[in-house]
């Protein structure tokens, strides 16, 4: 199961944001929530980063696997290598 990208249940914090004060009226009349969907979207957001961000991070891992595999060759074979009987057998 993965981990939440946040606390869910941590405590409220007042911040201030600034809106356009015509959308905001127009919300408000309809009876948005803006701290709740305010809320939701910085959520979504923060999601979308930390996966581009972890993704970012294993293209480089991989990269670096690839870089390493080119010179010394790949781990299974070194394995191989080291365990194969001089008939060639395995």
């Amino acid at each position: 199961m993965r981990d939440p990208d946040y606390d869910a249940q941590a405590p409220k914090q007042t911040v201030s944001i600034t809106l356009n004060s015509d959308l905001y009226a127009k919300a408000k009349s309809l009876g948005i929530n803006a701290s709740k969907v305010a809320e939701e979207s910085l959520a979504r957001e923060y999601a979308a980063r930390r996966s581009e961000a972890l993704r970012a991070e294993i293209r480089r891992e991989v990269a670096a696997l690839e870089a390493y595999e080119k010179e010394h060759g790949s781990f299974p074979e070194l394995v191989r290598a080291h365990h194969e009987r001089d008939d060639g057998a395995v």
